[in-house]
C-alpha cells in the first residue's frame, strides 16, 4: 500500500536532512557551493546517468572552454560534441547546445528562475528543473532523480509501480510534501535538495544501503520493515537488444582517417565516426574494387550501451595517398584535428591505439 509522509510538510524530515548535509554531505565537489545556474545546470546534464568521478574532469575541461552560456551558445556543435566525447549519452550534448542558444535567444543570456519555466528549455525535464530553481534561486519544489526517488520510496514506504504513470505522479505528490516548511523554504531548499541527493547516492544505495548512518533511519518504514532493497518499485524493464556493425577505417600514410557526421536519429547521431555498415557484404561493397585488397579486419569487439550491446568488427582501409572516399559521405581528418572533434567512444579508442 502506497503511504504517506509522516508529519506531512511540516518540514521535520526536510530538517533532519537540512541538519546532515551540513555536517556529513558532499560540500566540495566543484559544481558545489555556487548560485551560478549555468555552473549547476551543466553539472546535472552531466551527472544525467554518469558517475562522480568520471564527470569531475570533463566538467573542469568544459567550463574551461566554455565558461559562460553565451560562450557555449556561440561555439559550434563539433566543439560541444568534442569536449563531450567519451561521456557518451550524446543527446545531452546536443541539448545542453540547443538550451544555451535558447537561454541566449529568448531570455537574455539569464537562466529562467522558476522551474516551471526552465522545463520549456530543451533537455531540462521536471526533476533537472527543479534541481536548479531549488539550488540557486531557493525555489521550493521538489527533485526526483534515481537516488533521490530511492530515498523517498524507503522513507515512505512506497510501493507503487513506478512503471504506471499514476504511481509516478503520486510519488511526486509525496516528495513534494516531504519539502521544507514555506516559512525556512528560501533558507533551506539549496540544502535540503543537495542533501537528498548525497543521502541517495552516499548512504541510501541501491544495494547494501547504509541505515546506520542514514538521519531518517529512525523514520523510514522500509528499513522497520528490513527489506530496504525491494523499493523502489518498477515492474517494467527494458529489454536488452544486440546489434552488429561493420566499421570502415580508412586512413591514408599521413596518419588522416576517414569520417563523417553521423545522422539523427540513430547510433552516436551527429558525432563524427568512420562509415557504418549492416553487414559485411555492405562494407565491402561500398569500397571501390581496386581498393578491396587493402582491406584488413581487425578484432571485434564490444561496446556497451544502456539497453543494446554493439558488437563492433572494424575493418582497416590502408591506402597510399588521401583517395576520393566521397561516395561514403565525409572528409578526410588531419591526426591533429580528430582528437578535439566528438567522436563516439569506441572510434576514439580504436584510433587512439595507432
Amino acid at each position: 500500500m502506497n503511504q504517506r509522509p509522516h508529519g506531512g510538510p511540516s518540514g521535520v524530515l526536510a530538517a533532519q536532512v537540512v541538519a546532515w548535509q551540513a555536517v556529513h554531505g558532499r560540500n566540495s565537489l566543484p559544481w558545489q557551493n555556487t548560485q551560478d545556474p549555468y555552473r549547476v545546470w551543466l553539472s546535472e546534464i552531466m551527472l544525467q546517468q554518469t558517475q562522480v568521478a568520471t564527470v569531475v574532469g570533463y566538467f573542469a575541461r568544459f567550463l574551461d572552454a566554455l565558461p559562460t552560456v553565451q560562450d557555449l551558445a556561440d561555439a559550434t556543435l563539433d566543439e560541444v560534441l568534442g569536449l563531450w566525447s567519451g561521456l557518451g549519452y550524446y543527446s545531452r550534448a546536443r541539448n545542453l547546445h540547443r538550451c544555451a542558444q535558447d537561454v541566449v535567444r529568448l531570455h537574455g543570456g539569464a537562466f529562467p528562475r522558476s522551474a516551471t519555466m526552465l522545463q520549456t528549455l530543451p533537455g531540462i525535464g521536471r526533476s533537472t528543473a527543479a534541481a536548479i530553481s531549488s539550488l540557486c534561486f531557493g525555489e521550493r519544489v521538489a527533485i526526483l532523480d534515481a537516488n533521490v526517488k530511492r530515498v523517498v520510496t524507503r522513507v515512505l514506504g512506497f510501493d507503487g509501480d513506478l512503471a504506471l504513470a499514476a504511481q509516478e505522479r503520486q510519488l511526486w505528490d509525496a516528495a513534494t510534501d516531504l519539502l521544507p516548511h514555506p516559512d525556512v523554504a528560501a533558507q533551506t531548499m539549496a540544502r535540503y535538495t543537495q542533501g537528498m541527493m548525497d543521502l541517495g547516492a552516499t548512504v541510501c544505495l541501491p544495494k547494501k544501503p547504509l541505515c546506520l548512518l542514514c538521519p531518517l533511519q529512525s523514520d523510514c518504514r522500509a528499513q522497520a520493515d528490513g527489506d530496504p532493497q525491494r523499493y523502489p518499485v518498477r515492474t517494467r524493464k527494458l529489454k536488452r537488444s544486440s546489434q552488429s556493425i561493420w566499421l570502415l577505417w580508412a586512413q591514408s600514410p599521413d596518419g588522416a582517417v576517414w569520417l563523417s557526421a553521423r545522422p539523427t536519429p540513430g547510433v552516436w547521431a551527429g558525432l563524427q565516426c568512420f562509415p557504418l555498415f549492416d553487414t559485411e557484404a555492405d562494407l565491402w561493397s561500398a569500397v571501390q574494387q581496386p581498393l578491396t585488397t587493402a582491406l584488413q579486419p581487425q578484432d571485434t569487439f564490444v561496446h556497451v550501451l544502456t539497453h543494446k550491446d554493439l558488437h563492433l568488427h572494424p575493418w582497416v582501409l590502408t591506402l597510399d595517398s588521401r583517395a576520393d572516399l566521397g561516395a561514403l559521405g565525409g572528409q578526410w581528418v588531419a591526426a591533429d584535428q580528430w582528437p578535439a572533434m566528438g567522436l563516439p567512444a569506441p572510434i576514439r579508442k580504436l584510433l587512439s591505439r595507432t
